[in-house]
């Protein structure tokens, strides 16, 4: 079978989520690779494991994290000349970053924001806000595929995958941007928007800052994440960091929940993919109900509420 790398994401030994479902991906479409790259492998080998890649590439050498992302783009232009038929990263910035560069470097076709691929390694695009459905190949070199988190279903497939160590030689060119200092932020109980598999997300009816509570004690009842639309952090009522939409971040949930938003194009770009979609706005002429699954007609200040205690009494 031919071989799919699938560069690993992680920090500081935690695994993220987007990485399984690569996996689970690579696995359908020929045999999966994983490309650990930096220190702490052995922390995360067994749940790596769990998802079935027939080889682990370990490149463990803690230099290859002191700088951007250019250690990352040579090591898999190393790993990629071996013969692999296709490379997958995550569609993070980081990842569209990797594959752009690596796409220069083995002069090759690239693919991103990608929510699912085929047999043929045909991908599927969810463009021009969910509206168009479209379909590319690479035809040149080796396809490099960013994939969206959370567009591909998880399935584990347990296994004992062989452990190939990797040196790898940077560049000078790779030198050139050097890391100097790593802050970390601050981190809630809530999951990442970016990972969540409930996405619970407020916007221009919420009405102000203090109103974000009530979508809060919803989130937190379901174990979700919260977003918000463009509308309220533009209005300075959340963070821009959970802004969900085409100039924001891109998700792709579960369940997504909509409480006072619209529905504007911009917004329904970054959560159009998601599994299910229910929305909560007062207004029945709102342009999210023609995206939903389930909508609900009311006020979210009464409806929210309500919701919000009902699951809180079935856990």
């Amino acid at each position: 079978m031919a071989e799919i790398l699938v560069l690993v994401d992680h920090a500081d030994g935690e695994v993220k989520k987007v990485t399984f479902e690569l996996l689970t991906l690579a696995r359908s479409l020929g045999e999966a690779s994983a490309v650990w790259i930096g220190p702490g492998y052995e922390a995360a080998a067994d749940k790596i494991a769990q998802y079935g890649p027939a080889k682990v590439y370990v490149a463990d050498d803690a230099e290859l994290t002191g700088y951007v992302v250019a250690p990352k783009v040579e090591t898999l232009q190393q790993l990629a000349a071996n013969g692999a038929a296709a490379i997958l990263v995550p569609a993070t910035a980081e990842g569209k970053e990797i594959a752009g560069r690596l796409a220069v470097r083995l002069d090759s076709g690239v693919l991103t924001d990608v929510v699912g691929v085929n047999g043929d390694l045909v991908a599927e695009h969810s463009i021009f806000g969910g509206g168009v459905i479209a379909h590319a190949k690479v035809t040149k070199g080796t396809p490099i595929i960013a994939v969206r988190p959370n567009a591909i279903a998880l399935e584990a497939a347990p296994g004992s995958p062989a452990v190939e160590q990797v040196s790898v030689a940077l560049s000078d060119a790779a030198k050139a941007a050097k890391i100097t200092d790593r802050v970390v932020q601050e981190k809630g109980e809530r999951p990442d928007l970016t990972e969540a598999s409930i996405v619970v997300s407020g916007g221009r009816g919420v009405g102000g800052a203090e109103n974000f509570k009530v979508i809060e004690g919803l989130a937190d009842s379901l174990g979700a994440a919260v977003g918000a639309s463009r509308a309220a952090t533009d209005a300075g009522w959340y963070p821009h960091q959970f802004q969900v939409g085409q100039t924001g971040k891109t998700v792709s949930p579960q369940l997504y929940i909509a409480a006072g938003i619209s529905g504007a194009i911009q917004h329904r770009a970054g959560m159009q993919t998601s599994k299910t979609i229910i929305a909560i706005n007062k207004d029945p002429e709102a342009p999210i109900f023609e995206l939903v699954d389930y909508g609900v007609v009311g006020d979210l200040f009464q409806v929210v509420p309500q919701l919000t205690e009902e699951i809180t009494k079935r856990k």
